[in-house]
């Protein structure tokens, strides 16, 4: 009789905590973690941890605001993996910088003057766009690949054209308009652009995307801080398990294709981008 009195106040003790752990803590930090291994494998990490710090019922741009702070510090450290690029292009660099720093700017204040219902609107939309960029990126990798061997077979018939700087310039203001603002999948979208634009290296372009993701985040990161948009106990959560996932990914990195890593970044932002049109709806 002792022993079964004990057992039940030990269910009954460990059904109290149960009912007392936040749970919505809990899936922030598995969805940070999570989206800290995809940003470094393969990008889309804001699919889970974006949906993740709006289910602590914070608004929809404070939501934005403090992902892109959580996940910024993640991206800083990927400069110095690109940094003798970055020096080889040091020109290049500097106008993706720039374009990074003017669209991301316009696109973190065009974001803090959206009203909070109309952002929520738009966000399964952005989600979607963002997923169909992912799913594309296929496709559009093995077409580029077409275009560069054509290149390669006009400049062998004399016919050479070297990179494209000013629409590209331009082009990237756009892209990290869109990053200021929201930001999944840019980093394709970069690669995409430059590749468009003449270049061929992919660690030039790799070194290109970071400078002008890193610059154009950056901005926003700054701004998002002095507007007091930033919910720093979720975001410090966010930043550290994000941070924890990038560095252990690195062995996945390895033993998961590509292919395989992309199809479920889709598949992941397809679902949220359906759970949040169902949640607008009902």
């Amino acid at each position: 009789m002792t022993a079964f009195l004990y057992n039940m106040t030990h269910m009954t003790h460990l059904s109290g905590v149960a009912a007392n752990l936040n749970w919505h803590w809990i899936w922030l930090v598995v969805a940070a973690f999570l989206a800290g291994v995809l940003n470094a494998v393969a990008g889309g990490g804001s699919f889970l941890s974006f949906p993740a710090l709006l289910s602590m019922r914070i608004l929809p741009v404070q939501a934005n605001a403090t992902n892109t702070v959580a996940i910024w510090p993640g991206q800083l450290t990927s400069i110095a993996a690109y940094r003798e690029d970055v020096r080889k292009n040091l020109g290049s660099a500097g106008l993706m910088g720039l374009a990074g720093l003017l669209g991301g700017t316009a696109g973190a204040v065009v974001l803090l003057n959206t009203p909070q219902t109309a952002f929520m609107r738009l966000v399964p939309w952005l989600l979607l766009g963002a997923a169909l960029t992912f799913a594309v990126s296929g496709p559009v990798s093995r077409g580029l690949e077409r275009l560069k061997a054509a290149r390669h077979e006009d400049a062998a018939g004399g016919e050479v054209h070297g990179p494209r700087r000013v629409p590209l310039f331009f082009a990237a203001i756009v892209i990290s308009f869109y990053v200021g603002y929201f930001g999944a999948g840019a980093g394709f979208l970069y690669m995409t652009l430059l590749a468009l634009f003449g270049y061929e290296d992919i660690h030039a372009i790799n070194a290109l995307k970071v400078a002008a993701n890193l610059l154009a985040n950056g901005i926003a990161f700054v701004i998002f801080i002095a507007d007091g948009q930033v919910v720093w106990r979720y975001c410090l959560a966010a930043m550290i398990a994000a941070a924890i996932g990038g560095y252990a990914s690195a062995s996945l990195a390895k033993r998961v294709p590509q292919p395989v890593l992309r199809g479920i970044v889709v598949a992941i932002g397809l679902g949220m981008a359906a759970w949040f049109f169902w949640k607008n709806s009902s």
